[in-house]
C-alpha cells in the first residue's frame, strides 16, 4: 500500500511536465545513471559521481544537488540506505525545484544548504549562496549563454559573487521581523519557515535554481515558455567585444541591476562611453551619452569604490532637472546596493555644461551642491553628499570620500536606442530636414529609411 501512494505523489509530479517534458527529463536521468533504453529509465539510479554533471557545474553544486535528491523521502521505500538516486527522487525534485510554490521548494532547499535537519546557520545559508551565484556564472560561461559578456572583458566574479550573496542574504528576516546583520547574521539560527519567507521574498534565489538545474543538467532548456524567467537574466552586450576593454560591472552586479530596469529594457546594453576608449573628457562624455535613451553611468573613484545610477530618460543638456522615478542610484563595490526613489523630490538626473549661473555637470539625487552622485564638468571630480541619506534615492554615500576623483566611468544604453539617436553623430536626413520626412510620408515612403538608422558597431556580438 505504501508503495501505492507513493506512486501516486510520484504520478502528481510526473504530471505538472508536458509529455515533451517528460521524455527530456527520462533522457537526462537515463544519461546521469548510465542507463539507457526504457528497461534502464524504469529502475535507473543516478550515482553520486558522475562526470556528466561535473563539467557544466562546479563540484561543490554538484554534492548540494545530489543532497537535495536524496534529502526526497520515499515512504516505504528502502533506498535511504543506497548511495544513489531514485527516478522518483529525481522527478519530485526537479517537480518541485521547477514548478513548485515557495513551500514546496523550502524543504529540498534546507538540504542543500545543510545535509542535516533542522536550522541552519546564517554562514551556511551564505555559503549555499555564494556557491549558487557562482554556479550560474558558471553554466551561463560554459554553455556560452553570457550574450557577449565574458569573464575576460568584465571585472573578477569572485568580488561579485560575495557582494550579491551579501545582498541577497541582507533580506532574511525572523519571525519578529528583526534583521540581523554582519557577525551576528553569520551565527543565527534559521528555521525552515523563515528561509521559506525569503524564498518566496528573494526571485533571484528560485531563478538562480532554475538557470543551475536547466543549464547544468541540460534539462527543459529549450522549451521557450518555460524559460520566460530565465530570459533576460543577463542582458545582451553591445560595443564592448575587441576593444581590449574590461568593464567596471562583474557579471552579478550585471544581472543584480538589470533586473531592477524597467522589464522593456532588459534586453540589452551597450556601451556609448567609456573614459579609457573615448578620453577623460566631460564634452566628450556629453557627446557620446546624449539623446540616446535610458542609461546607465557607472564610474570608480580613486579609492577602488564602484557606484553608479540608472537614469529612466534620454540626458539632455539643460539647466532643469529631468527623469522620472524609476530612476535609481547603485553601488556596485565593496557592496552591491539599489536606491530607489523615496517621493521626497522630483531631482532624478541633471546634465548641464557651459552655463554661468547654474552649476556645470552630471548629477542624480538630491540638490545642487549635494547631489546623491555629482561628475562635476571640471572633468575627474565628483562628490556624493548624503548625510546620512540623499533626499531623493535614500541612498548613503556611494564614494569612499564625500568629495572624490574620478578613476573611470561608463555609460551604457540600456534597451533599444531610440530612432533618433543617428550613429557617431551622423544625422540622418529625417532628421535634419523635416520637411523632406513630412513630403516621404505623405508619398507613403517614410517607413524605408526608418530601419536604416543603426548600423552595428565593429565588433558587436555574435548572437
Amino acid at each position: 500500500k505504501m508503495g501505492n501512494t507513493e506512486s501516486n505523489a510520484y504520478r502528481n509530479h510526473l504530471s505538472r511536465f508536458l509529455p515533451e517534458e517528460q521524455s527530456d527529463i527520462d533522457g537526462v536521468f537515463d544519461t546521469l545513471s548510465g542507463s539507457s533504453g526504457s528497461a534502464g529509465a524504469k529502475n535507473g539510479k543516478a550515482t553520486k559521481k558522475t562526470a556528466y554533471v561535473q563539467e557544466p557545474l562546479p563540484d561543490q553544486m554538484t554534492v548540494r544537488l545530489y543532497n537535495g535528491m536524496k534529502s526526497i523521502d520515499l515512504t516505504g521505500k528502502s533506498s535511504a540506505l543506497s548511495e544513489q538516486i531514485a527516478k522518483e527522487q529525481f522527478v519530485i525534485f526537479m517537480s518541485n525545484l521547477l514548478k513548485g510554490n515557495a513551500d514546496e521548494k523550502v524543504t529540498i532547499i534546507m538540504r542543500m544548504i545543510s545535509k542535516t535537519e533542522g536550522p541552519v546557520k546564517g554562514k551556511q545559508i551564505q555559503e549555499f549562496t555564494e556557491d549558487l551565484i557562482t554556479s550560474v556564472v558558471h553554466v551561463l560561461n560554459y554553455r556560452k549563454e553570457l550574450r557577449g559578456w565574458n569573464l575576460e572583458n568584465t571585472r573578477d566574479s569572485a568580488s561579485g559573487v560575495k557582494a550579491l550573496a551579501s545582498q541577497l542574504l541582507s533580506e532574511l528576516k525572523l519571525a519578529d521581523g528583526t534583521k540581523p546583520v554582519g557577525p551576528q547574521l553569520m551565527e543565527t539560527n534559521f528555521d525552515q519557515s523563515v528561509i521559506e519567507d525569503w524564498v518566496y521574498r528573494v526571485p533571484q534565489i528560485s531563478v538562480f535554481l532554475s538557470v543551475v538545474i536547466r543549464q547544468g543538467l541540460h534539462v527543459l532548456h529549450s522549451l521557450p515558455d518555460q524559460t520566460k524567467d530565465i530570459l533576460n537574466l543577463v542582458p545582451g552586450c553591445k560595443g564592448i567585444k575587441g576593444r581590449g576593454l574590461v568593464s567596471l560591472f562583474d557579471i552579478p552586479s550585471i544581472i543584480y541591476i538589470n533586473s531592477h530596469l524597467p522589464a522593456e529594457l532588459q534586453h540589452k546594453w551597450q556601451l556609448l562611453f567609456s573614459s579609457r576608449l573615448h578620453g577623460e573628457s566631460f564634452s566628450q562624455l556629453c557627446g557620446h551619452i546624449v539623446n540616446k535613451g535610458p542609461c546607465i553611468v557607472i564610474l570608480k573613484d580613486l579609492d577602488g569604490y564602484i557606484f553608479g545610477g540608472f537614469a529612466s530618460h534620454s540626458w539632455e543638456v539643460k539647466p532643469q532637472f529631468q527623469g522620472d522615478n524609476r530612476c535609481f542610484l547603485f553601488s556596485v563595490f565593496p557592496s552591491l546596493a539599489v536606491y530607489t526613489y523615496t517621493g521626497y523630490n522630483d531631482h532624478y538626473m541633471y546634465l548641464n555644461h557651459g552655463q554661468q549661473t547654474m552649476p556645470n555637470g552630471l548629477g542624480m539625487g538630491g540638490q545642487h551642491g549635494y547631489f546623491g552622485l555629482w561628475i562635476d564638468s571640471d572633468y575627474g571630480k565628483g562628490h556624493s553628499k548624503a548625510k546620512p541619506r540623499c533626499t531623493t534615492y535614500n541612498s548613503p554615500q556611494l564614494s569612499a570620500k564625500e568629495d572624490f576623483t574620478l578613476d573611470a566611468m561608463e555609460v551604457w544604453a540600456v534597451g533599444d536606442l531610440p530612432e533618433s539617436a543617428g550613429t557617431k553623430g551622423k544625422k540622418s536626413i529625417l532628421d535634419v530636414d523635416p520637411q523632406a520626412q513630412a513630403l516621404l510620408e505623405m508619398a507613403g515612403k517614410s517607413r524605408q529609411s526608418e530601419g536604416l538608422r543603426e548600423p552595428l558597431e565593429e565588433g558587436e556580438e555574435d548572437d
